[in-house]
């Protein structure tokens, strides 16, 4: 996909391809070769874009490997006839990407659904894991008396989910105007909407909110709790958690969960920060990533 100049400007990065079973997954590898890579992980709907502000800022002292998901950014978009697009297929993606070009141990930078992907990865790789950052995600069943946020629920209805979020586009659209605080300016959402520009490109889009763990028979409850389960034996890793606290999704109620789990962890709270933090809050996010990489 060629970039147009306005996203190009935002997003001045010369991305790398590594070859899955189900195709190319793009990335980023960004900064020295020989530092000590952060991996940086996304989550729905958005792509590596998400992250660019922290490769800018980071990459003059840090390496940093920052993943398309396959289905989405500039990663090719597979059929479902060719890809499972379950937790499972996105934990074994990342993992082979980071065994291919990041073998040693490697700070884990985690937002959304990218949180549920790179902790699945995490537990079952536990002596290779530095350290982690975490932007609103969770890796835990919902807490108590918590629902899903209307939104979601809607689009995860037979046969209007697939019309209102493939077709109409609604989910990508509604992203860019209601996960950040602050009104995006125009070029920024048009870099966040530009991979997911047909009903085809948004097939990724659609299944993870579909692959949502609610109950023990949805495909992704055993992922979810062998990696609620591995939880306890992450805790001594060094944990930054930065949190929006205007995320409708990732509330107040999945932080404290965080924090009865991980008591130890340093949090960081952004009193009018949404679920895009690194949009409302990119330079205060920043400057606590650098200090936490920092400490030794």
């Amino acid at each position: 996909m060629t970039l147009p100049a306005a996203v190009r400007a935002l997003y001045p990065f010369d991305g790398r391809y590594f070859a899955q079973p189900a195709g190319r997954m793009h990335y980023l590898d960004e900064g020295p070769a020989d530092a000590e890579p952060l991996v940086c992980v996304h989550g729905n709907p958005t792509w590596s874009f998400f992250w660019r502000s922290l490769v800018l800022g980071l990459r003059d002292r840090h390496r940093l490997i920052v993943p398309d998901h396959l289905g989405c950014g500039l990663s090719d978009k597979p059929g479902e006839a060719a890809y499972r697009y379950t937790l499972a297929s996105r934990r074994d993606d990342l993992g082979r990407l980071i065994d291919a070009v990041a073998p040693g141990r490697v700070t884990l930078v985690l937002h959304d659904w990218g949180g549920m992907i790179g902790l699945a990865w995490a537990v079952r790789n536990l002596d290779r894991v530095a350290r982690l950052v975490l932007l609103n995600t969770a890796a835990f069943p919902l807490p108590a008396g918590k629902g899903l946020p209307w939104s979601l629920a809607l689009s995860r209805t037979p046969g209007l989910g697939a019309f209102l979020v493939r077709g109409l586009n609604l989910f990508c659209r509604g992203a860019v105007r209601h996960c950040t605080t602050k009104p995006l300016p125009a070029d920024v959402a048009a870099g966040y909407l530009l991979p997911y520009g047909s009903w085809r490109d948004r097939l990724a889009v659609h299944r993870f909110v579909q692959d949502i763990p609610l109950k023990p028979t949805d495909e992704a409850w055993p992922v979810l709790a062998e990696v609620e389960a591995g939880l306890e034996r992450l805790r001594p890793v060094p944990t930054l958690i930065q949190w929006g606290d205007r995320d409708f999704v990732f509330d107040a109620a999945i932080l404290a969960e965080w924090q009865r789990r991980w008591p130890e962890a340093a949090v960081r709270r952004y009193p009018a920060g949404g679920h895009y933090l690194l949009e409302d809050e990119g330079p205060a996010v920043l400057a606590e990533v650098a200090a936490f990489l920092g400490r030794r």
